[in-house]
C-alpha cells in the first residue's frame, strides 16, 4: 500500500491484517515512512498466509499494489521506483483515481507483459459521497480490494474495524493523530463504524463488478 501521509495507509494495512487473522489466517502488517506529516510518502506492507509468517521486512515482490493517491505515480511520491516495482505476474494494481492516469507506454507495456490489470477506484469520491469525508478513502480502497480478490470477508472486516475504532486502541505518532482526527469527524463511534462499513461495501461492489470485466484471471 503506497500513499501520502494522512490517508490512513498504515491504518488500512493494520485493519486488513487484523481481518485476515479473524478468519484464522496468519497476517503481519509493517509500516514504512519517513517524516510523519501530511502529503509525505507513506507505505505499508501486508503479508497474509495459511502458515506462520517469519519475514517482517519490506515486501519486495507483492501480489497486489495499492496506490492511495495519484501523486504516488505522477510526482513519484514513493520509496520504490517505478511504483509497480517487483509486482508478480498475474498480480493486481489498484489506483485511487476517478480517471485513468497518464502512464507511460513503457509502464503499460510492462504491466501488460506481466498480465497485471489496473483497477481504477474513485475511492476519495466514494468516501465523500458515503461518509462525508475524504478521510474514509482508505475504506473505499479496502472494499475494492476485498471485492476484487475476496482476500477477506465482510464479517472479518467489520470485526477488525470494531477492534480498531470501537474500543481503545493505542497507536503512536502520526497514526494516533490521524485516528483521532477521523473520530472527531463523527459524533459517535457507532456512526464512524457504520460510515466506514458503508464505504467499504460500496468499494466492494465496485470490485466485484470490475473483476468480471477483466480477461486474464488474477493469481492473487
Amino acid at each position: 500500500m503506497s500513499g501520502l501521509g494522512g490517508q490512513g495507509v498504515v491504518t488500512s494495512a493494520h485493519v486488513l491484517a487484523t481481518a485476515a487473522s479473524k478468519q484464522g489466517r496468519h497476517a503481519i502488517s509493517n509500516p514504512f515512512f519517513g517524516a510523519e506529516k501530511r502529503m509525505a510518502p507513506a507505505e505499508s506492507y501486508v503479508r497474509i498466509a495459511s502458515e506462520r509468517i517469519y519475514d517482517r521486512g519490506e515486501l519486495v515482490y507483492p501480489d497486489v499494489i495499492m496506490v492511495f493517491h495519484p501523486q504516488v505515480i505522477t510526482y513519484g511520491k514513493c520509496y520504490t521506483m517505478p511504483f509497480y516495482s517487483g509486482i508478480k505476474k498475474g498480480g493486481l494494481l489498484i489506483i485511487n483515481s476517478d480517471t485513468p492516469l497518464p502512464l507511460s507506454d513503457d509502464d503499460l507495456k510492462f504491466l501488460e507483459s506481466q498480465e497485471v490489470p489496473i483497477f481504477y477506484v474513485p475511492a476519495t469520491t466514494l468516501a465523500v459521497e458515503v461518509a462525508g469525508t475524504e478521510l474514509a478513502s482508505n475504506m473505499g480502497m479496502l472494499g475494492a480490494l476485498m471485492g476484487a480478490t475476496q482476500i477477506v470477508n465482510m464479517e472479518a472486516m467489520e470485526a477488525a474495524l470494531q477492534d480498531r475504532f470501537g474500543k481503545k486502541y493505542v497507536a503512536s505518532g502520526g497514526t494516533a493523530t490521524l485516528d483521532e482526527a477521523i473520530k472527531k469527524k463523527f459524533a459517535k463511534k457507532e456512526q464512524l463504524l457504520q460510515k466506514n462499513m458503508d464505504t467499504i461495501r460500496r468499494g466492494y461492489d465496485l470490485g466485484t463488478a470490475w473483476v468480471e470485466t477483466i480477461k486474464t484471471p488474477m493469481l492473487v
